[in-house]
């Protein structure tokens, strides 16, 4: 229907008046019934959605259901063997992200793998209604009857082509003992079934396992357990698997379990709960979904995290080269997680790969001919087990000549050796071992054994050239490293048990950047760093050319479970600290790098105001900072700095509880710092009364002590006598600028006053002004309502003489008609009366 305006509506209503005026009785229901029907034909003004098309494209091996036909999906799902569905949105940004990734492994795998997409946002679809999605897109993967197994990875075509795999192959085939050793031999948790294939071509128990392989799947899309099966009764006596329908758990630090079928139900889902609940995992991958998640946050909080960025390639094509070494193709990482929890190495098994064999390189120290000891240096080297050939020993230079290397490991050593008394001196032996560097990458132990049982005037001379040793040539620290390589085992030996992580660093370089990483990825893109939540501390490793990847980590774990660690926290700098920004001559504005060498300058005095961004009492008092630092602008003592400390981490013992705050450090005395009284106004006098309250002196500093008689104790009183007079003339200084800013400040008081004043006046006048306007208003808007009120009773009365009008027309209509009758009736009767009387005559 054509839309009724509102005009027809009421040219409608005038119509149906007229009639009410002629008989209401007569035409009442009529008008009414015709008043609804005109006007209540409303047009739907919401246009009808466009229908949708098809969301891949044509030549895409994917099977488009863009009307969301949902009983399609379950005809086509029923004639494959393994099915994709993929639920997209066509207006979601993730659905049209994923849909090129999905297309790419559509086209790979279009003969194993039916792929379907539906449109479950189109409002006439079976999709709609009967699914309730709360994000797209959504996989959905069925192997057979079985499903849905939802993957919930990153949408990345290696990663979901590896999840689709995963599924057409649950299970491993382990047809020979050398394949069972091989599978076995990997860090993942492995679960291995023996079915034997003579009695029925699909044993029942198969079945369930391989239901069981899905339910994994399903319960965890990473597939962090593999399993595999066995039909061969000789290649099960390798794992002493002897009985049919057996599942065996493969642990590698704890004895292996079978499935206990007399206790619990040989069912899928009892299987995997009870592999889930005994399984054993040394490194965990970890894939954030990129959006908002706990997932780091619940694994973070469980204890102290090793995070390893590594480049991956799920389909295994080409390996990583920090998971997997190019040359000897073994896991680094893992052969670092699996030594690291390796508290007893009774419980490896002899096909372990991922252990590596240490040896020892030693070499002789030739130290002077008058020396009564003789040094042996050992370097700790590890290669993995299937190595052809050992690595070669690298020594640095100061051992093989250096003198004060020498000196170092008899100062090191000969206390250690006992005493020519009590044991025989051919025999007797002190041993150490020491770290050549911060953040070692090779161990180094040094023995000693004494020649001669007394020490003569030469030996007695190098023990005083050994006392005259500088600190700065001796190695930094020389702390007892454990037995072995330093990192079997270590999990056992230390209270700050790490957990080991891995990640991608295609997908999650953010992260890293965030935790430490530089902008610009180098060339293998691997970064490592420790993350302990409970401390809120994190380190991040330092990796040095010279040393491989492995004795990096191993360094790196080893200084982190020392009970005195000497790993320094990582303070990450948010700022723009490489922007050429013009210098601060008022104020200096500390980051991360230069907080330290700023406040910790002991020939400065640094009043250090800690604000944000975001901090609304820290705006307020920057015009008082920046008049302290005009102050003290002349004073070359005293430094005005600030810090932003939502910007730059700073150690914990620089650190605050709230912001604002001002702390001050004086100089000769940085570790007598105070901090501005809470209670006290942050004003411009009490900062410097506070300044100077707790200013340093020359007399506070730490230096050798002064002549007391002599030239030397007067120059030193000359110097104290300068810089006081120095100090009181700034202080001069100082006054005069603060008397000239007290008495500007004064006149603008004052000029205050008189424009309050009047302003008061000019409201007052405009209040007035107001009142009268009001009233004006009033007396209008009252004269206005009167004009109305008489305009509307003359409207009415001329509707009224209207109406009589109409009727007094109607009236004499009437009459008239009536009076046409009567003499057209009298006519006739005359008429009548004449033809009687003529007749009767």
């Amino acid at each position: 229907m054509d839309l009724i305006t509102w005009q027809d509506c009421l040219n409608s209503l005038h119509m149906l008046n007229i009639i009410l005026l002629c008989d209401c009785d007569l035409f009442a229901p009529l008008s009414v019934t015709l008043l609804i029907y005109f006007c209540s034909r409303a047009k739907n003004v919401v246009a009808a959605a466009r229908p949708p098309v098809r969301f891949f494209s044509p030549d895409a091996p994917v099977v488009d259901l863009y009307l969301g036909q949902l009983d399609q999906v379950e005809r086509l799902r029923s004639v494959a063997e393994v099915s994709f569905i993929f639920f997209y949105a066509p207006w979601c940004a993730h659905s049209m992200a994923a849909r090129q990734e999905v297309q790419q492994v559509a086209k790979k795998l279009a003969k194993q793998v039916q792929f379907v997409a539906v449109n479950c946002w189109w409002s006439q679809g079976k999709c709609r209604r009967q699914t309730h999605f709360y994000h797209y897109p959504v996989i959905h993967l069925f192997y057979r009857r079985f499903g849905p197994i939802e993957y919930r990875g990153p949408f990345v075509a290696p990663y979901m082509e590896s999840f689709v795999l995963r599924v057409i192959t649950p299970l491993t085939y382990l047809p020979s003992r050398a394949h069972v050793e091989e599978f076995l031999a990997y860090h993942e948790p492995r679960v291995v079934g023996f079915f034997q294939f003579n009695s029925s071509p699909q044993p029942p128990g198969y079945i369930t396992f391989l239901s069981s392989a899905l339910q994994a799947l399903k319960w965890d899309f990473r597939g962090v357990v593999r399993f595999g099966v066995v039909t061969n009764k000789q290649v099960a006596g390798a794992i002493s698997l002897t009985e049919d329908e057996t599942v065996f758990l493969h642990r590698r630090f704890n004895s292996s379990l079978i499935f206990p079928r007399n206790d619990l139900n040989f069912t899928s889902e009892a299987i995997c709960r009870w592999v889930f609940e005994n399984h054993e995992t040394v490194l965990q991958w970890l894939q954030p979904p990129g959006t908002k998640s706990r997932l780091l946050e619940e694994e973070l909080t469980k204890g102290p995290a090793l995070l390893l960025f590594v480049p991956h390639n799920p389909l295994g094509t080409q390996p990583s080269p920090v998971l997997h070494d190019c040359c000897l193709n073994g896991h680094v990482v893992a052969d670092i997680a699996v030594r690291y929890h390796s508290c007893d190495n009774s419980h490896h098994s002899s096909w372990d790969k991922s252990f590596s064999f240490r040896s020892l390189c030693c070499q002789s120290v030739v130290l002077p001919q008058s020396s009564t000891s003789v040094c042996e240096v050992c370097l700790s080297l590890s290669w993995p087990s299937f190595t052809t050939s050992p690595l070669h020993c690298l020594f640095p230079s100061s051992i093989q000549g250096g003198d004060v290397f020498q000196t170092y490991l008899r100062r090191c050593c000969l206390h250690q050796i006992p005493s020519p008394v009590s044991i025989n001196s051919a025999t007797s032996m002190g041993c150490s071992n020491f770290l050549d560097s911060y953040s070692p990458f090779s161990q180094y132990s040094a023995c000693c054994r004494k020649v001669e049982p007394q020490l003569n005037e030469s030996q007695a001379k190098e023990e005083s050239e050994m006392q005259s040793v500088p600190p700065s040539l001796i190695p930094p620290f020389s702390v007892p490293q454990p037995e072995g390589d330093g990192i079997t085992g270590l999990r056992c030996q230390t209270n700050r048990t790490l957990r080991f992580y891995v990640l991608d660093v295609a997908l999650n370089w953010p992260l890293a950047v965030r935790l430490g990483a530089s902008d610009d990825r180098s060339d293998d893109g691997s970064f490592a760093a420790i993350v302990n939540l409970k401390d809120e501390v994190h380190y991040v490793l330092q990796y040095t050319p010279a040393a491989t990847l492995t004795e990096s980590l191993e360094a790196f774990i080893r200084n982190f479970s020392a009970p005195y660690s000497l790993l320094q926290r990582h303070l990450a700098r948010r700022s723009d600290e490489h922007s050429q920004s013009p210098p601060r001559f008022l104020i200096t504005e500390l980051t991360t790098s230069s907080f330290l060498p700023s406040v910790m300058d002991l020939q400065k005095d640094v009043l250090l105001f800690y604000y944000t961004q975001w901090c609304g009492f820290c705006s307020v008092l920057n015009h008082i900072i920046i008049q302290l630092a005009r102050l003290l602008q002349g004073n070359g003592t005293i430094t005005v700095a600030r810090v932003n400390v939502a910007r730059n981490d700073l150690p914990w013992e620089f650190m605050v509880d709230h912001v604002p705050s001002i702390l001050f450090f004086p100089r000769y005395r940085k570790h007598l710092s105070v901090k501005f009284p809470d209670n006290l106004p942050i004003t411009l006098p009490n900062l410097l009364r506070f300044i100077l309250q707790h200013s340093g002196s020359l007399h506070h500093a730490h230096k050798p002590s002064v002549e007391t008689e002599g030239p030397g104790h007067s120059a030193f009183l000359r110097s104290e006598f300068l810089t006081l007079q120095r100090e009181v003339q700034a202080l001069h200084h100082a006054r005069e600028r603060l008397s000239q800013q007290l008495a500007q400040l004064w006149r603008d008081n004052r000029r205050l006053k008189f424009d309050t004043r009047a302003l008061e006046t000019e409201n007052s006048e405009l209040q007035q002004e107001r009142q009268s306007l009001e009233e004006q208003h009033r007396e209008k808007s009252r004269q206005l309502s009167e004009v109305v009120r008489r305009l509307q009773e003359l409207a009415d009365a001329s509707e009224n003489l209207l109406n009589e009008n109409t009727l007094l027309r109607v009236l004499l209509r009437v009459l008239k008609d009536k009076t046409e009758a009567r003499e057209q009736a009298e006519v006739e009767r005359k008429e009548t009366e004449q033809k009687r009387s003529h007749m009767a005559s």
